[in-house]
């Protein structure tokens, strides 16, 4: 009897996404060395979650982070969109600043561009908080939480729950996501007629304010050297030239892990417990599963309307 021969991988396959076709190439490509996760299971996860990172994208101007050889090797920002891109992947035309000039980035508005930017190795997608019609009108105040070793996600949490008592007595709330990395996000959903000149001065007052009342634990300046042991609270996210990790997005990290939200209450127990803390990391099985039993717990930042509040609202606010 013949000896048994193991079939060949499927490198590149060709699929109609809506109807659209699109040529998927080395599909088993290891992007994900430590996991041994292949270019064709992060595809599967974007085309899997695709209903419910879709509305997250429309519309806004998109930064591409692209790992064509994986995690461990070379990687770059891609904000023009690639010149070879379908004729069918929408673009939209950004003045940026007189260095930059005017860039043409992406819009994801369907199933068959979000399968052909994850085609490109883009593990990560980064959108503005504003929509491309309306640049100068964030749709969210957001803060992202970053420990400085020895502090973690644990520490994170802490803050994040000041965040929310501190807005609750504004009457916003926020929805808490973990940033698929060491971190912790908290977006304020606004949807109004605000612009950046008034979310950026006011976000880098929480910071401060947060920062002068517990120092220790707490710092709100860039600088690395001064984050050991503490959370930084960065405020800079809210600026019309950045761009931010997608909410449902991978992260480019050792492991596959996802952007996902999470209940307040999780938080609750994540600042008690560092044990409760580490359960708030999600990988590609555990971030699909979630997101089919649970649906979008972020979907109140796209609707939401809440007013900024008045910075002189702020006790000890920096004039």
């Amino acid at each position: 009897m013949p000896a048994k021969t193991k079939k060949p991988k499927k490198r590149d396959q060709e699929v109609t996404v809506g109807n659209r076709r699109l040529k998927l190439t080395n599909l088993d490509k290891v992007l994900y060395p430590k996991t041994k996760t292949t270019k064709a299971e992060v595809i599967d996860y974007y085309a899997r979650v695709a209903d419910t990172i879709l509305p997250h994208l429309k519309g806004r101007p998109l930064t591409l982070k692209r790992y064509p050889d994986g995690v461990d090797r070379f990687n770059f920002y891609e904000k023009n969109c690639p010149k070879h891109h379908p004729e069918w992947v929408k673009t939209t035309p950004i003045y940026v600043d007189r260095r930059a000039g005017e860039i043409d980035f992406c819009l994801c508005e369907n199933r068959a561009t979000l399968i052909w930017m994850a085609q490109l190795a883009s593990l990560e997608l980064h959108p503005s908080l504003s929509k491309a019609t309306r640049m100068e009108q964030p749709t969210v105040l957001a803060f992202d939480l970053d420990p400085g070793p020895p502090a973690a996600l644990v520490q994170c949490c802490k803050v994040a729950l000041r965040l929310r008592e501190l807005f609750g007595e504004f009457g916003l709330e926020g929805f808490p996501k973990v940033s698929g990395g060491k971190g912790l996000q908290v977006y304020f959903p606004l949807n109004t007629k605000v612009t950046y000149e008034q979310t950026s001065p006011f976000a880098k007052a929480v910071a401060q304010l947060l920062e002068r009342q517990t120092p220790k634990e707490v710092v709100s300046k860039m600088a690395k050297a001064e984050r050991r042991g503490k959370v930084f609270v960065d405020w800079s996210q809210n600026h019309q030239k950045k761009t931010t990790i997608s909410v449902y997005s991978l992260r480019a990290r050792e492991r596959p892990t996802a952007s996902i939200p999470l209940h307040w209450e999780e938080v609750e127990r994540g600042a008690k417990r560092k044990a409760s803390a580490e359960k708030l990391r999600f990988e590609i099985p555990e971030a699909i599963k979630r997101i089919e039993k649970e649906g979008d717990l972020f979907e109140p930042v796209l609707k939401e309307k809440q007013k900024l509040p008045d910075i002189g609202g702020l006790d000890g606010a920096d004039e």
